[in-house]
């Protein structure tokens, strides 16, 4: 596949000798195409061809295992016991990526570098005797191995005394100062959207709240980026370089178009106020006002720092392929998350995965089943080999066919040496000058004439179609909707390897558990990678207690990825108590239906509580809360109180806190608790919801301790 390696020098001398031979060479009379609307800044040119990079969130929540601290965790807690940089970069380089973006201070305010500006920093942790400095070794890794390094900032800070006043947006712009002077060049700056709550706030311990779109004054912090580091590109919700896609789910909409307007949401629609449309942003805007295009983010585990409860949930190899065409398939970059664990490395399991969906790129894209294909075109610039159709085949992103000024819907022909098979096919705009391109077809050629394949409407800077097995001599891109004439620098096309389907793991009646596949199965509960010397799978099992339960399908000598589930203590003895203190509604049944399409719904805000008999005393040692995965997140629950009982009488409260970041990753929230609780009955209590609604929940589950 040819992903673009180009520098924004590069790019610059592309375009002069461009303008050059448009103003006096001899073999070239006819200029190139004028730019269409607004056009990328080099550095926005520069990113969108980084195209695919890591997230690493490590800083103290990963050693006290929650998404967001509070602010009030002592920096003695941070204490890897082997830390190492080079390990966690390679790891990243390995998988193809390009460069990382490190989050320096998150939420908490802990901050990863010997900062001036807060004693809540690494200089007050014991390591490296307060001497160390996570930031510069990040950087160093990066520099050695060639990749490039980007800054994430969190500009809320639920440690800092100040946060809410004038005197913090200094702080800030200090801290932010520090890390764009101290550590080279810096290829992106990120601004996170989460802004104000509760916090430590210095000891306060209150809630604070911020009007987003004003109190950071935006502009001049901006400024201050352009100012110290000129090439960065600056991420935020809404730009003003990178946008936020609208989940962190791992896809983009389709189409998705590189321009934007942003909108804010209608006041009450969601807990930050300000967030730019969930669909816009996914879609982006077609004749938008600003080049911003959209970043897709996610994490290889469900949360976005280590937790060991997540070890059996990383994402497989098929799930980060399928990722990587929903995201850098549509036209944007794909961030992907990886939390280092407590140690200050990239766990095994997490490796395990970025090296299979390695493997599965590499096979598909080593190939490029065109290479050796005659290029035709329809209509060719002023008739001039500069801009002739086999500009798409020859692995050169510099150069492009294009059309004549008059004409805005073409088609080019690629004719193979020989028949081929291909279920793959990547096509690249020349977007310097523009996103010109609003419709395109591919059909193939079968039984003596064109059949369409494929189409949409986007291409941007890359676009993949992946689909069904297609055989022909010749397929045709047909531009079929255009402001202005087309201009593709890449055709290219590919194969994905056939694989094994891995099996299909689920909980039936009883607690019993049933394997899906279509070939022979092989098993494990322990935690260990199934073999052909595992349990096989006859038929199905009781698994009441609940477990981890891993399993491969085999064919010969053949074998898939492993599907690896976790089931909870099974619900089929139990039932909603009629006679508790807190009555129930009719619906409370469905949070423990095993069902994730049903979800309970509280009788109103002053009852937000719902109680669960488990039909026995059992050793609990953590719940589990999986939210509704409807659009309207109204009732979405932000902070809980969790209690049990031996006798639906004598109550006690095992646990309390927040679902930090459950809005934008609406994940099954995992709890673990202190200490092993013997309980029969268990009572959740919504604190806080999203607009104050009343609660709504899919299901609610706990692990025994085995």
């Amino acid at each position: 596949m040819k992903f673009a390696k180009i520098s924004d020098l590069y790019y610059r001398i592309g375009i002069y000798i461009l303008l050059a031979c448009a103003l006096g060479c001899s073999d070239q009379k006819t200029p190139p195409p004028e730019p269409y609307g607004i056009i990328p800044s080099d550095r926005q040119v520069e990113w969108h061809n980084t195209e695919f990079y890591a997230f690493i969130h490590f800083t103290i929540n990963t050693f006290t295992d929650k998404e967001w601290g509070f602010g009030d965790e002592p920096p003695e807690l941070f204490n890897p016991s082997g830390f190492d940089a080079e390990q966690i970069v390679l790891a990243c380089k390995n998988a193809g990526m390009k460069g990382i973006v490190l989050t320096t201070k998150h939420h908490d305010g802990f901050c990863l570098w010997p900062t001036k500006t807060t004693d809540h920093n690494i200089s007050k942790s014991p390591y490296k005797d307060g001497k160390g400095d996570l930031v510069k070794e990040f950087v160093d890794a990066c520099r050695k191995h060639g990749l490039k390094v980007g800054m994430y900032l969190s500009p809320w800070d639920r440690n800092n005394a100040a946060y809410g006043t004038p005197e913090y947006i200094d702080i800030f712009r200090a801290q932010l100062t520090e890390l764009l002077t101290n550590y080279g060049e810096i290829f992106e700056v990120w601004f996170d959207g989460a802004n104000g709550g509760t916090g430590y706030y210095g000891g306060a311990n209150e809630k604070r709240e911020i009007d987003r779109e004003t109190y950071y004054d935006w502009e001049n912090t901006w400024a201050l980026v352009r100012k110290l580091q000129p090439n960065a590109v600056i991420f935020s919700d809404v730009g003003p370089d990178v946008r936020w896609v609208g989940t962190e789910q791992g896809f983009s909409g389709d189409p998705c178009w590189h321009r934007f307007t942003p909108e804010p949401l209608e006041e009450g629609t969601s807990p930050a106020p300000g967030l730019i449309k969930y669909w816009e942003s996914l879609n982006g805007t077609r004749e938008g006002k600003h080049w911003m295009p959209a970043e897709t983010n996610t994490s290889i585990r469900p949360g976005w720092f280590y937790h060991e409860a997540e070890n059996d949930k990383v994402k497989t190899p098929e799930q980060l392929v399928d990722i990587h065409y929903n995201s850098i398939g549509h036209g944007t970059n794909f961030i992907l998350n990886l939390p280092p664990n407590k140690v200050g490395i990239i766990p095994d399991e997490d490796i395990a995965s970025l090296t299979g969906f390695r493997a599965i790129l590499d096979k598909t894209f080593s190939v490029d089943l065109a290479e050796g294909a005659i290029a035709k075109a329809s209509n060719i610039r002023g008739n001039e080999e500069t801009y002739a159709a086999d500009q798409v085949l020859d692995n050169n992103n510099m150069t492009y066919w294009t059309t004549d000024d008059d004409t805005h819907t073409a088609n080019i022909l690629v004719e193979f040496p020989e028949e081929v098979s291909f279920n793959v096919v990547n096509i690249q705009e020349y977007i310097p000058l523009g996103q010109r391109i609003w419709g395109w077809a591919l059909d193939k050629w079968d039984h003596n004439q064109w059949t369409e394949f494929a189409k949409a409407e986007s291409i941007g800077n890359r676009r993949l179609w992946r689909g069904s097995i297609q055989t022909t001599s010749k397929i045709r891109l047909r531009i079929t909707d255009a402001p202005a004439s087309p201009l593709i620098s890449t055709i290219s096309v590919h194969k994905e390897p056939i694989r094994l389907s891995p099996p299909k793991i689920i909980r039936i009646n009883e607690g019993k558990v049933d394997i899906l596949s279509n070939g022979t199965i092989h098993y494990t509960l322990d935690g260990t990678e199934p073999t052909k010397e595992s349990p096989l799978f006859q038929g199905n099992f009781d698994f009441s207690a609940g477990g981890t339960i891993k399993a491969k399908t085999f064919d010969g000598e053949k074998a898939s990825e492993t599907a690896t589930t976790h089931f909870g203590h099974s619900k089929n003895k139990w039932s909603i108590p009629t006679n508790g203190e807190i009555p129930e509604n009719t619906s409370a049944k469905q949070a423990i239906d095993e069902k994730a399409n049903t979800y309970w719904t509280s009788t109103g805000a002053d009852n937000q509580t719902i109680t669960i008999d488990f039909g026995e005393v059992l050793s609990i040692n953590s719940f589990s809360m999986l939210p509704s995965g409807t659009d309207d997140k109204a009732g979405m629950v932000l902070s809980y109180e969790f209690y049990g009982s031996t006798d639906n009488k004598d109550w006690s409260l095992i646990s309390q806190g927040e679902f930090s970041n459950i809005y934008n990753n609406p994940v099954e929230q995992v709890v673990q608790f202190d200490s092993v609780n013997q309980v029969r009955y268990i009572r959740f209590k919504a604190v806080e919801t999203v607009q104050d609604k009343e609660a709504v929940i899919a299901e609610l589950g706990v692990d025994i301790a085995q």
